[in-house]
Protein backbone atom coordinates (compact mmCIF):
# COMPACT_ATOMS: atom_id res chain seq x y z
CA UNK A 1 0.00 0.00 0.00
CA UNK A 2 1.19 3.26 -0.69
CA UNK A 3 1.94 5.33 1.54
CA UNK A 4 0.38 8.58 0.74
CA UNK A 5 -2.70 6.63 0.70
CA UNK A 6 -2.15 5.52 4.54
CA UNK A 7 -1.60 9.03 5.30
CA UNK A 8 -5.28 9.44 3.99
CA UNK A 9 -7.02 7.48 6.61
CA UNK A 10 -5.20 6.02 9.15
CA UNK A 11 -8.99 4.16 10.99
CA UNK A 12 -10.74 6.88 11.38
CA UNK A 13 -13.30 8.97 8.97
CA UNK A 14 -13.95 12.30 7.57
CA UNK A 15 -16.90 13.38 9.36
CA UNK A 16 -19.63 14.34 7.76
CA UNK A 17 -23.02 15.78 10.00
CA UNK A 18 -25.99 16.76 8.38
CA UNK A 19 -28.05 17.43 11.77
CA UNK A 20 -31.67 17.85 11.41
CA UNK A 21 -35.21 16.68 11.23
CA UNK A 22 -36.66 12.77 10.98
CA UNK A 23 -38.83 11.87 8.67
CA UNK A 24 -42.16 13.38 9.22
CA UNK A 25 -44.75 11.29 8.21
CA UNK A 26 -45.14 7.31 7.35
CA UNK A 27 -47.86 6.08 3.93
CA UNK A 28 -47.88 1.96 4.04
CA UNK A 29 -47.76 0.62 1.15
CA UNK A 30 -48.86 -2.59 -0.06
CA UNK A 31 -46.18 -3.60 -1.93
CA UNK A 32 -43.05 -5.93 -1.87
CA UNK A 33 -40.38 -4.29 0.87
CA UNK A 34 -37.55 -6.70 0.12
CA UNK A 35 -37.69 -6.74 -3.41
CA UNK A 36 -37.81 -2.85 -3.96
CA UNK A 37 -35.28 -2.53 -1.59
CA UNK A 38 -33.04 -4.92 -3.47
CA UNK A 39 -34.13 -3.59 -6.70
CA UNK A 40 -32.84 0.21 -5.24
CA UNK A 41 -29.54 -1.30 -4.02
CA UNK A 42 -28.88 -3.11 -7.49
CA UNK A 43 -29.60 0.46 -9.70
CA UNK A 44 -27.84 2.26 -6.89
CA UNK A 45 -24.55 0.57 -7.14
CA UNK A 46 -24.76 -0.02 -10.52
CA UNK A 47 -24.67 3.25 -11.19
CA UNK A 48 -22.14 4.31 -8.47
CA UNK A 49 -18.96 1.83 -9.99
CA UNK A 50 -20.16 2.54 -13.61
CA UNK A 51 -17.00 4.81 -13.52
CA UNK A 52 -14.70 3.33 -11.60
CA UNK A 53 -12.67 0.18 -13.61
CA UNK A 54 -12.20 -2.88 -11.70
CA UNK A 55 -13.77 -1.52 -9.08
CA UNK A 56 -14.39 -4.59 -6.34
CA UNK A 57 -16.00 -5.29 -3.26
CA UNK A 58 -19.96 -5.56 -2.46
CA UNK A 59 -22.53 -2.99 -0.88
CA UNK A 60 -24.76 -4.33 1.62
CA UNK A 61 -27.80 -2.99 3.89
CA UNK A 62 -29.48 -4.24 7.09
CA UNK A 63 -33.13 -2.24 7.59
CA UNK A 64 -35.10 -2.60 11.20
CA UNK A 65 -38.36 -1.02 11.33
CA UNK A 66 -42.12 -1.82 11.87
CA UNK A 67 -42.44 -2.87 8.68
CA UNK A 68 -40.12 -5.67 8.96
CA UNK A 69 -36.36 -6.46 8.91
CA UNK A 70 -34.69 -6.40 5.77
CA UNK A 71 -31.22 -7.45 4.29
CA UNK A 72 -29.93 -6.59 0.75
CA UNK A 73 -26.73 -6.85 -0.75
CA UNK A 74 -25.08 -6.31 -4.43
CA UNK A 75 -21.78 -6.89 -6.13
CA UNK A 76 -19.43 -9.93 -6.41
CA UNK A 77 -20.12 -11.75 -3.96
CA UNK A 78 -23.42 -13.70 -3.72
CA UNK A 79 -22.81 -15.17 -0.11
CA UNK A 80 -22.89 -12.12 1.58
CA UNK A 81 -25.71 -12.06 4.65
CA UNK A 82 -26.83 -9.86 7.97
CA UNK A 83 -24.21 -11.84 9.87
CA UNK A 84 -20.99 -11.27 7.50
CA UNK A 85 -18.37 -9.52 9.80
CA UNK A 86 -16.32 -6.17 8.86
CA UNK A 87 -14.92 -3.34 10.42
CA UNK A 88 -17.42 -0.80 11.78
CA UNK A 89 -14.25 1.57 12.10
CA UNK A 90 -15.26 4.73 14.01
CA UNK A 91 -18.69 3.56 15.12
CA UNK A 92 -16.64 1.87 17.86
CA UNK A 93 -16.84 5.64 19.26
CA UNK A 94 -20.52 4.76 20.07
CA UNK A 95 -19.71 1.46 22.53
CA UNK A 96 -16.81 4.17 23.60
CA UNK A 97 -18.84 6.80 24.94
CA UNK A 98 -21.90 4.01 26.01
CA UNK A 99 -19.31 2.42 28.09
CA UNK A 100 -18.16 5.88 29.76
CA UNK A 101 -21.69 6.68 30.38
CA UNK A 102 -22.42 3.57 32.09
CA UNK A 103 -19.68 4.47 34.57
CA UNK A 104 -21.59 7.94 34.55
CA UNK A 105 -24.83 6.98 35.08
CA UNK A 106 -23.69 4.29 38.19
CA UNK A 107 -21.66 7.22 39.69
CA UNK A 108 -18.46 5.74 39.06
CA UNK A 109 -17.23 8.81 36.98
CA UNK A 110 -18.76 12.33 36.35
CA UNK A 111 -18.54 13.14 32.73
CA UNK A 112 -18.04 16.75 33.77
CA UNK A 113 -14.87 16.51 36.18
CA UNK A 114 -11.44 17.44 34.51
CA UNK A 115 -9.36 14.19 33.89
CA UNK A 116 -6.96 15.37 36.25
CA UNK A 117 -9.58 14.95 38.84
CA UNK A 118 -9.96 12.34 41.51
CA UNK A 119 -11.99 8.96 39.98
CA UNK A 120 -15.13 9.35 42.99
CA UNK A 121 -14.45 7.94 46.08
CA UNK A 122 -10.61 7.33 45.35
CA UNK A 123 -7.72 8.74 45.60
CA UNK A 124 -6.31 8.27 41.97
CA UNK A 125 -6.45 10.70 38.86
CA UNK A 126 -8.91 9.69 35.97
CA UNK A 127 -5.29 9.64 33.85
CA UNK A 128 -2.44 8.48 35.22
CA UNK A 129 0.21 11.34 36.89
CA UNK A 130 3.23 10.93 34.38
CA UNK A 131 5.04 12.44 31.83
CA UNK A 132 2.64 10.63 28.72
CA UNK A 133 -0.17 12.23 30.12
CA UNK A 134 1.17 15.59 30.59
CA UNK A 135 -0.92 17.20 27.50
CA UNK A 136 -1.66 20.62 26.66
CA UNK A 137 -4.35 22.09 28.67
CA UNK A 138 -5.16 18.86 30.88
CA UNK A 139 -5.96 20.75 33.93
CA UNK A 140 -9.03 22.20 31.86
CA UNK A 141 -10.04 19.39 29.70
CA UNK A 142 -13.24 16.92 30.64
CA UNK A 143 -14.28 13.63 30.23
CA UNK A 144 -17.27 15.38 28.61
CA UNK A 145 -15.36 17.37 26.26
CA UNK A 146 -13.31 14.29 25.39
CA UNK A 147 -16.51 12.19 24.29
CA UNK A 148 -17.64 15.65 22.04
CA UNK A 149 -14.37 16.01 20.41
CA UNK A 150 -14.20 20.13 22.07
CA UNK A 151 -11.07 19.36 24.09
CA UNK A 152 -8.77 19.96 21.47
CA UNK A 153 -6.56 16.48 21.43
CA UNK A 154 -4.25 16.26 18.38
CA UNK A 155 -4.73 13.68 16.66
CA UNK A 156 -1.80 11.36 15.81
CA UNK A 157 -3.42 9.13 13.73
CA UNK A 158 -5.43 11.25 11.50
CA UNK A 159 -2.51 14.48 11.51
CA UNK A 160 0.80 14.81 10.45
CA UNK A 161 3.18 15.80 13.58
CA UNK A 162 4.36 19.14 12.62
CA UNK A 163 7.51 19.94 10.19
CA UNK A 164 9.38 22.20 13.61
CA UNK A 165 8.56 18.93 15.59
CA UNK A 166 11.86 17.32 17.35
CA UNK A 167 11.05 14.12 16.74
CA UNK A 168 12.16 11.73 13.72
CA UNK A 169 8.24 11.09 12.82
CA UNK A 170 7.87 15.42 12.36
CA UNK A 171 5.70 15.83 9.19
CA UNK A 172 4.25 12.27 9.58
CA UNK A 173 1.42 10.75 11.04
CA UNK A 174 2.93 8.99 14.24
CA UNK A 175 1.21 5.69 14.00
CA UNK A 176 1.67 5.55 9.61
CA UNK A 177 5.72 6.24 10.91
CA UNK A 178 5.46 3.17 13.19
CA UNK A 179 3.74 0.77 10.87
CA UNK A 180 5.48 2.08 7.40
CA UNK A 181 8.60 4.00 7.99
CA UNK A 182 10.39 2.06 10.89
CA UNK A 183 8.10 -0.41 9.73
CA UNK A 184 7.14 -2.04 12.64
CA UNK A 185 3.83 -3.99 11.08
CA UNK A 186 2.87 -5.55 13.72
CA UNK A 187 3.78 -3.04 16.58
CA UNK A 188 1.44 -3.07 19.80
CA UNK A 189 0.41 0.42 20.27
CA UNK A 190 -1.02 1.45 23.75
CA UNK A 191 -2.69 4.61 24.87
CA UNK A 192 0.44 5.48 26.57
CA UNK A 193 2.11 5.65 23.65
CA UNK A 194 -0.52 7.44 21.83
CA UNK A 195 -1.36 10.08 24.42
CA UNK A 196 2.36 10.07 25.21
CA UNK A 197 3.46 11.22 21.58
CA UNK A 198 0.92 14.57 22.13
CA UNK A 199 2.76 15.11 25.02
CA UNK A 200 6.54 14.67 24.33
CA UNK A 201 5.14 17.39 21.23
CA UNK A 202 3.19 19.83 23.39
CA UNK A 203 1.01 19.82 20.38
CA UNK A 204 -2.85 20.90 20.39
CA UNK A 205 -5.55 22.21 18.55
CA UNK A 206 -6.77 25.07 20.53
CA UNK A 207 -7.88 24.96 24.15
CA UNK A 208 -10.85 23.39 25.44
CA UNK A 209 -14.54 24.21 24.77
CA UNK A 210 -13.31 26.96 22.21
CA UNK A 211 -13.77 24.52 19.05
CA UNK A 212 -14.56 21.17 17.58
CA UNK A 213 -11.74 19.22 16.23
CA UNK A 214 -12.40 15.54 15.47
CA UNK A 215 -9.87 13.19 17.66
CA UNK A 216 -9.33 9.54 17.33
CA UNK A 217 -6.34 10.52 20.33
CA UNK A 218 -8.84 11.87 22.79
CA UNK A 219 -11.13 8.54 22.48
CA UNK A 220 -7.28 6.76 23.49
CA UNK A 221 -7.62 8.67 26.70
CA UNK A 222 -11.46 7.81 27.06
CA UNK A 223 -9.93 4.40 27.00
CA UNK A 224 -7.60 4.69 29.54
CA UNK A 225 -10.55 6.14 31.44
CA UNK A 226 -12.50 3.24 31.23
CA UNK A 227 -9.91 0.49 32.35
CA UNK A 228 -8.57 3.08 35.35
CA UNK A 229 -12.53 3.53 36.99
CA UNK A 230 -13.54 -0.11 35.99
CA UNK A 231 -10.54 -1.90 36.93
CA UNK A 232 -10.86 -3.88 33.02
CA UNK A 233 -9.37 -3.85 30.13
CA UNK A 234 -10.94 -1.33 27.87
CA UNK A 235 -12.24 -5.04 25.82
CA UNK A 236 -12.98 -7.12 28.76
CA UNK A 237 -15.52 -3.72 29.90
CA UNK A 238 -17.22 -3.35 26.85
CA UNK A 239 -17.46 -7.54 26.22
CA UNK A 240 -19.13 -7.94 29.46
CA UNK A 241 -21.35 -4.71 29.91
CA UNK A 242 -22.10 -3.96 26.74
CA UNK A 243 -22.13 -6.53 24.04
CA UNK A 244 -22.73 -10.38 26.17
CA UNK A 245 -25.86 -8.43 27.57
CA UNK A 246 -27.43 -7.12 24.33
CA UNK A 247 -26.92 -10.24 22.53
CA UNK A 248 -24.20 -8.78 20.08
CA UNK A 249 -22.26 -12.42 20.05
CA UNK A 250 -20.72 -11.36 17.07
CA UNK A 251 -18.88 -8.20 17.50
CA UNK A 252 -15.25 -8.68 18.94
CA UNK A 253 -12.92 -6.33 19.72
CA UNK A 254 -9.48 -6.96 18.61
CA UNK A 255 -6.58 -4.88 20.96
CA UNK A 256 -2.59 -7.23 19.92
CA UNK A 257 -0.94 -5.89 17.31
CA UNK A 258 -0.76 -9.46 15.96
CA UNK A 259 -4.57 -9.81 15.79
CA UNK A 260 -5.18 -8.42 12.25
CA UNK A 261 -7.85 -11.48 10.86
CA UNK A 262 -11.57 -10.33 10.77
CA UNK A 263 -13.35 -13.55 11.86
CA UNK A 264 -14.97 -15.78 9.51
CA UNK A 265 -17.77 -15.17 7.39
CA UNK A 266 -15.88 -11.74 6.50
CA UNK A 267 -16.66 -9.21 3.69
CA UNK A 268 -13.40 -8.33 2.06
CA UNK A 269 -12.15 -5.25 2.12
CA UNK A 270 -11.63 -3.11 -1.22
CA UNK A 271 -9.88 0.52 -1.76
CA UNK A 272 -10.32 2.45 -4.68
CA UNK A 273 -7.80 5.23 -5.25
CA UNK A 274 -6.41 7.08 -8.28
CA UNK A 275 -7.98 4.64 -10.26
CA UNK A 276 -6.37 1.44 -8.60
CA UNK A 277 -7.76 -1.12 -6.67
CA UNK A 278 -6.36 -2.43 -3.48
CA UNK A 279 -7.86 -5.48 -1.64
CA UNK A 280 -7.33 -4.99 2.13
CA UNK A 281 -8.66 -6.77 4.79
CA UNK A 282 -6.30 -7.83 6.96
CA UNK A 283 -4.31 -5.07 9.37
CA UNK A 284 -2.91 -3.72 12.74
CA UNK A 285 -5.80 -2.30 14.83
CA UNK A 286 -4.10 -1.87 18.31
CA UNK A 287 -3.43 1.83 17.28
CA UNK A 288 -7.05 2.30 17.38
CA UNK A 289 -8.50 0.68 20.10
CA UNK A 290 -11.71 2.36 21.84
CA UNK A 291 -12.01 4.62 18.80
CA UNK A 292 -12.08 2.63 15.98
CA UNK A 293 -11.41 -1.40 16.49
CA UNK A 294 -14.32 -3.08 16.74
CA UNK A 295 -15.64 -5.89 13.77
CA UNK A 296 -19.14 -6.47 14.21
CA UNK A 297 -22.02 -8.06 11.47
CA UNK A 298 -24.87 -5.72 9.88
CA UNK A 299 -26.97 -7.47 12.00
CA UNK A 300 -25.68 -6.94 15.43
CA UNK A 301 -24.54 -3.39 14.45
CA UNK A 302 -28.19 -2.31 13.56
CA UNK A 303 -29.22 -3.91 16.74
CA UNK A 304 -26.77 -2.05 19.09
CA UNK A 305 -27.99 1.21 17.41
CA UNK A 306 -31.39 0.07 17.82
CA UNK A 307 -31.20 -0.71 21.25
CA UNK A 308 -28.62 2.27 22.44
CA UNK A 309 -30.85 5.14 21.43
CA UNK A 310 -34.24 3.68 22.14
CA UNK A 311 -32.42 3.31 25.83
CA UNK A 312 -32.39 -0.40 25.82
CA UNK A 313 -29.09 -0.85 25.66
CA UNK A 314 -28.53 -0.08 29.56
CA UNK A 315 -28.42 3.64 29.18
CA UNK A 316 -30.88 5.25 30.89
CA UNK A 317 -33.26 8.01 28.89
CA UNK A 318 -31.72 11.14 30.26
CA UNK A 319 -28.32 9.56 29.94
CA UNK A 320 -29.24 8.74 25.95
CA UNK A 321 -30.44 12.78 25.75
CA UNK A 322 -26.87 13.63 26.85
CA UNK A 323 -25.50 11.73 24.28
CA UNK A 324 -27.61 12.92 21.65
CA UNK A 325 -27.25 16.43 22.52
CA UNK A 326 -24.09 18.35 20.68
CA UNK A 327 -21.66 20.84 22.97
CA UNK A 328 -20.82 23.58 20.87
CA UNK A 329 -22.72 25.15 17.95
CA UNK A 330 -19.74 24.47 15.85
CA UNK A 331 -19.82 20.52 16.60
CA UNK A 332 -21.69 19.67 13.76
CA UNK A 333 -24.28 17.85 15.34
CA UNK A 334 -21.91 15.55 17.02
CA UNK A 335 -23.17 14.72 20.57
CA UNK A 336 -21.51 12.42 22.80
CA UNK A 337 -19.73 9.64 20.24
CA UNK A 338 -23.02 10.26 18.57
CA UNK A 339 -23.79 11.78 15.00
CA UNK A 340 -27.25 13.49 14.12
CA UNK A 341 -28.12 12.75 10.51
CA UNK A 342 -31.14 13.90 8.83
CA UNK A 343 -33.36 11.78 8.13
CA UNK A 344 -31.70 8.70 9.60
CA UNK A 345 -31.10 10.15 13.28
CA UNK A 346 -28.44 9.08 15.51
CA UNK A 347 -25.35 6.94 15.18
CA UNK A 348 -22.03 6.98 13.77
CA UNK A 349 -19.99 6.74 10.91
CA UNK A 350 -16.50 4.58 10.06
CA UNK A 351 -14.20 4.57 7.61
CA UNK A 352 -10.83 2.23 7.31
CA UNK A 353 -9.13 0.87 4.65
CA UNK A 354 -11.82 -1.20 2.45
CA UNK A 355 -14.22 -0.45 4.41
CA UNK A 356 -16.75 2.36 5.21
CA UNK A 357 -20.31 2.08 6.86
CA UNK A 358 -23.08 4.21 8.54
CA UNK A 359 -25.21 3.11 11.15
CA UNK A 360 -28.31 5.18 12.29
CA UNK A 361 -31.37 5.01 14.47
CA UNK A 362 -34.40 7.28 14.01
CA UNK A 363 -36.35 7.19 17.75
CA UNK A 364 -39.26 8.75 15.88
CA UNK A 365 -39.62 6.04 13.35
CA UNK A 366 -37.97 3.40 14.65
CA UNK A 367 -36.08 2.43 12.06
CA UNK A 368 -32.39 1.48 11.75
CA UNK A 369 -30.64 1.47 9.31
CA UNK A 370 -26.81 0.57 8.81
CA UNK A 371 -25.34 -0.06 5.52
CA UNK A 372 -21.50 -0.91 4.69
CA UNK A 373 -19.35 -0.58 1.40
CA UNK A 374 -15.53 -0.64 -0.10
CA UNK A 375 -13.57 3.12 -0.10
CA UNK A 376 -13.30 5.00 -2.78
CA UNK A 377 -10.64 7.25 -1.49
CA UNK A 378 -11.23 10.11 -3.92
CA UNK A 379 -13.40 12.19 -2.00
CA UNK A 380 -14.41 10.24 1.38
CA UNK A 381 -16.85 12.97 2.15
CA UNK A 382 -18.99 12.43 -0.98
CA UNK A 383 -18.69 8.58 -0.10
CA UNK A 384 -20.15 9.08 3.36
CA UNK A 385 -23.24 11.75 2.27
CA UNK A 386 -23.86 8.66 -0.56
CA UNK A 387 -24.26 5.96 1.84
CA UNK A 388 -26.66 8.67 3.51
CA UNK A 389 -28.57 9.47 0.78
CA UNK A 390 -28.80 5.50 -0.03
CA UNK A 391 -30.45 4.60 3.71
CA UNK A 392 -32.69 7.93 3.22
CA UNK A 393 -34.00 6.35 -0.38
CA UNK A 394 -34.49 2.90 1.58
CA UNK A 395 -36.65 4.52 4.02
CA UNK A 396 -38.60 6.12 1.28
CA UNK A 397 -39.20 2.68 -0.27
CA UNK A 398 -40.49 1.16 3.11
CA UNK A 399 -43.44 4.55 2.83
CA UNK A 400 -41.22 7.05 4.93
CA UNK A 401 -41.64 10.67 3.61
CA UNK A 402 -38.88 13.01 3.10
CA UNK A 403 -37.72 15.02 6.06
CA UNK A 404 -39.11 18.37 6.72
CA UNK A 405 -36.10 20.18 6.92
Amino acid sequence: MNRKLLGILAVSLIIVIVAGASYNSFIPKQTDYASELQTLLDVEWQEYIADKPAFNGNIAMKISSPEGDFFVSAGLDKTLTENTHFRIASVTKTFTSAAILLLHQEGLLQIDDKITDNIPGRDIAYVPDTSDYDIPYKNQITIKQLLGHTAGVFDVSNTPIPDNASAPYAGLVYTDYVKEVIPQPDHAFSFDELVGVVASNQISYFPPETDYHYSNTGYSILGKIIERVSGMRYAEFVEQRLLEPNGLSDTSIPVSGTDQFIPPPFAEGYTYYEGVLYEYSQDNMSPHVAEGNIISTLNNTNRWVKLLYSGEAGLNADIVDLMTTPLLETSKGYGLGTTNVTGLGYGHNGGHFGYLNIAQYDPETEVAVTIFAPINFDDLGTEINYLYDLGRAAKQTLGYSEPAV
